[in-house]
């Protein structure tokens, strides 16, 4: 069991010159939902079970390699509980920065997220000026919720 330590923030406007290292569909699903969360993924041709606990920026997961024919078998379990995105990746001094842009109900709404060795480089981490507000503490942003509720209702 790993332990993931990662960011999140909404994104707003990215620069249009951001050098993008990867990119690929992705379409994920929730087979159980809440403090212990179990999804089905396909990114590109790669499928993953993934069980995740806990929430915030310290949180236990495991990610198992999964067979197409599982992943298919799976996929009609999490039935109004899916999203789909197009991860973009860039490389920054402090790791990997994976911006969202999510589609279907999600359209509009990009995040960035970045994963750490550790707590304390987590911490230390200044965003770039393209990062708008943090999300990494606001559940409503949580993918799964996001599969599951869809988008946060506007503030203010």
């Amino acid at each position: 069991m790993g332990l993931e330590i990662e960011r999140k923030f909404l994104v707003e406007h990215a620069p249009a010159d951001l050098a993008i290292d990867s990119e690929d569909e992705i379409a994920q699903g929730y087979l159980s939902v809440g403090e212990d969360q179990v999804r089905v993924r396909r990114r590109g041709d790669r499928h993953v079970l993934t069980v995740k606990r806990g929430a915030g920026l310290e949180r236990e997961e495991v990610e198992v390699p999964l067979a197409k024919e599982s992943f298919e078998e799976l996929w009609p379990l999490t039935e109004g509980r899916r999203l789909e995105k197009t991860r973009r990746t860039t490389a920054a001094e402090a790791g990997t920065i994976e911006i969202d842009t999510y589609h279907g109900p999600l359209d509009g709404l990009v995040t960035a997220e970045i994963e750490f060795a550790d707590a304390d480089a987590a911490r230390a981490f200044e965003p770039p000026h393209w990062f708008a507000r943090e999300l990494t503490d606001d559940d409503n942003y949580s993918n799964e919720r996001l599969a599951t509720e869809g988008l946060p209702a506007k503030e203010g």
